[in-house]
């Protein structure tokens, strides 16, 4: 109900209540006066209610409004807290990043030389070695000679046997270094380790098998320091 019905209504009331007065004898007047102020009470009364209700539906719009831009601010700050910019680091922790970050730096390229500096003295070692070895080869070549043409009556002779220890120790102490013979004879040919300077035709052996070793060949750590020069069969 609105106010000009509640008013009308009010109105409408009162003058039944003045007439009911006036036919069992009461004042006119005072019929009147009294509608008129039970008129302007009900008419107060009404306008009262009616601001009252216009009052709380205008601060049930305030709170819902305030209440829907609360919501929209938490949810903006929560948006900038899961997808806004970190906070921007202090310089002094930003300069102990790039210190740190230095440092790593430096050590993984120090470690890098120093492995590359441990391979490149390695390689150095081993040329260094295999050099040294092919100058002895010929020695132990010509004491293998000159033991294989002496006599059989005159190896009991003590220079002989003299010159057959020597080339003992000095062969223990080559074995002892990592150089090893190459097998040669009987064995099947193989262009890695043996170097063929003939051929011949064997029935008895099979084929690409070495008949006959010339010089014998060496390897020093899994490398070859001198092929072996031999004669293939068939």
């Amino acid at each position: 109900m609105n106010k000009e019905d509640m008013v009308k209504e009010a109105v409408e009331e009162a003058k039944a209540k003045a007439s009911e007065e006036a036919q069992t004898g009461k004042d006119p007047g005072d019929g009147t006066a009294e509608a008129e102020a039970a008129d302007s009470e009900m008419a107060e009364d009404a306008g009262a209610d009616e601001a009252a209700e216009e009052n709380a539906e205008e601060t049930e719009a305030d709170g819902a409004e305030k209440d829907a831009e609360s919501s929209e601010e938490t949810g903006k700050s929560e948006k900038k807290k899961l997808f806004g910019k970190k906070n921007k680091k202090d310089k002094k922790d930003e300069k102990i990043d790039e210190l740190t970050d230095r440092l790593t730096r430096q050590m993984a390229e120090f470690d890098n030389f120093r492995k590359r500096t441990e391979k490149e003295k390695a390689q150095m070692y081993e040329i260094g070695a295999k050099d040294i070895i092919e100058k002895i080869l010929p020695v132990v070549d010509n004491f293998e000679r000159g033991l294989t043409s002496v006599p059989e009556e005159e190896r009991s002779t003590p220079f002989v046997e003299g010159m057959e220890k020597i080339y003992k120790q000095l062969m223990t102490t080559l074995e002892g270094i990592g150089v090893k013979q190459i097998e040669a004879v009987g064995q099947e040919f193989n262009p890695d380790l043996h170097n063929a300077v003939m051929h011949v035709d064997d029935e008895e052996l099979g084929e690409n098998i070495i008949a006959e070793e010339f010089q014998k060949g060496y390897t020093y750590r899994d490398s070859v320091v001198r092929h072996s020069m031999v004669k293939v069969a068939n």
